[in-house]
C-alpha cells in the first residue's frame, strides 16, 4: 500500500503543481510518447537479461506491493522453534530430531509454527544444517563457512532483480530523450505549419523528456531500492538461524544460543529478552 500511496503523491504533486501553475493537463497526455518510452525500455529489458533474470524480476515485482512478512512475530516464532529443537537435542541427543529434519511437514515441532513452514527456503536452510549436525561429520568452522557461502549465494540471486530494475530506471530518461528527438524531427518536417501549430508539436516533443524522467525517478527507480530492502530482510532470517545453530554447536545452552540469534536482528523487529522468553514458554505449552 505504501508503494501505491507514494505513486499517488508523485502524481498529485507533479501534475497538481503543473495545473496550479496554469498548465493544461491534456497537453501532457501523449500515448505515443509513452509507447516509445515504455516499448523501448521493455525491449532493452529483454535484450539485456537472460531468461533466469527476466523470470526472477517478474517474480519479484509483485512483492513490492505487499508489506514485509518479516515481522517481530515471525522472528519470535523462528527463535521459539530453534529453542525447542535445540532443547530436544540437548535432552535426547542429535538423533532425536532426525525424523523432524527429514519430514518437517509431519513433524509435531515444525507443525506448531505454520508461519515458518510457509517459507520453504527458511525451512530448507534450517533442516539442511540440522541434518549436517546430526551426521556429525563437520565441525563448527566448516558449517559456518558453508552457511556463509549459501547466504552469499542467496544474496547474489536476490540482487538480480534489484540491478535489473535499477538499470531499467536508469535507461528511461534516455528513451525519453529519444521520444523527444522524434518529436522534434516531426516538428521540423512540419515547419510550414502556422506558429501556433508548431508550438503544439514542440510541446508534445518535450513531453517525451518529461515522461522519461518522471517514470525513471518517480516510479521505476524507487522499486529497486525497495527490492533491495526486502532482500536484506530475507537475508537477516538466515543470519539469525546461522548464529543460533553455531552457538549450539559451540556448546551454549538453548536459551543462550537463541539469545545469540536475537542479537543479530534489526532493532525494529528485535524482541526484548523477557518478551522472547514469554513467547518461548507459551510455545512450549502448546
Amino acid at each position: 500500500m505504501l508503494v501505491i500511496g507514494g505513486y499517488l503523491v508523485v502524481v498529485l504533486s507533479v501534475f497538481g503543481g503543473f495545473a496550479l501553475a496554469g498548465g493544461h493537463l491534456p497537453a501532457l497526455f501523449q500515448p505515443l510518447e509513452l509507447l516509445m518510452i515504455g516499448g523501448g525500455a521493455a525491449g532493452a529489458f529483454l535484450v539485456g537479461n537472460n531468461g533466469k533474470a527476466i523470470k526472477a524480476t517478474l517474480g519479484a515485482l509483485p512483492t513490492v506491493f505487499k508489506g514485509s512478512k518479516y515481522s517481530r512475530a515471525l522472528y519470535m516464532d523462528m527463535m521459539a522453534l530453534l529453542y525447542e529443537l535445540l532443547t530436544k537435542i540437548r535432552k535426547e541427543g542429535l538423533m532425536s530430531v532426525e525424523s523432524d529434519v527429514d519430514s518437517p511437514e509431519s513433524s509435531p515441532l515444525f507443525s506448531k509454527y505454520p508461519t515458518i513452514m510457509a517459507d520453504h527456503h527458511v525451512v530448507e536452510f534450517l533442516t539442511d544444517y540440522l541434518r549436517l549436525m546430526v551426521s556429525g561429520s563437520m565441525n563448527a568452522f566448516e558449517i559456518e563457512n558453508l552457511m556463509d557461502n549459501e547466504i552469499e549465494t542467496h544474496h547474489h540471486e536476490g540482487e538480480v532483480p534489484v540491478h535489473v530494475v535499477a538499470k531499467l530506471g536508469d535507461g528511461m530518461p534516455a528513451f525519453g530523450i529519444v521520444a523527444a528527438v522524434m518529436g522534434v524531427v516531426h516538428t521540423m518536417e512540419s515547419v510550414g505549419l502556422p506558429p501556433a501549430e508548431l508550438g503544439i508539436l514542440i510541446a508534445h516533443a518535450l513531453v517525451g523528456t518529461f515522461l522519461g524522467i518522471l517514470l525513471a525517478y518517480g516510479f521505476v527507480g524507487p522499486l529497486s531500492s525497495l527490492l533491495e530492502q526486502k532482500l536484506n530482510e530475507s537475508t537477516k532470517m538466515f543470519q539469525c538461524i546461522k548464529v543460533t545453530l553455531l552457538a549450539s554447536i559451540n556448546g551454549y545452552a538453548p536459551a543462550i544460543a537463541v539469545e545469540f540469534g536475537r542479537k543479530v536482528l534489526y532493532s525494529t523487529e528485535r524482541p526484548s529478552f523477557s518478551e522472547l522468553e514469554e513467547h518461548v514458554k507459551g510455545a512450549k505449552s502448546r
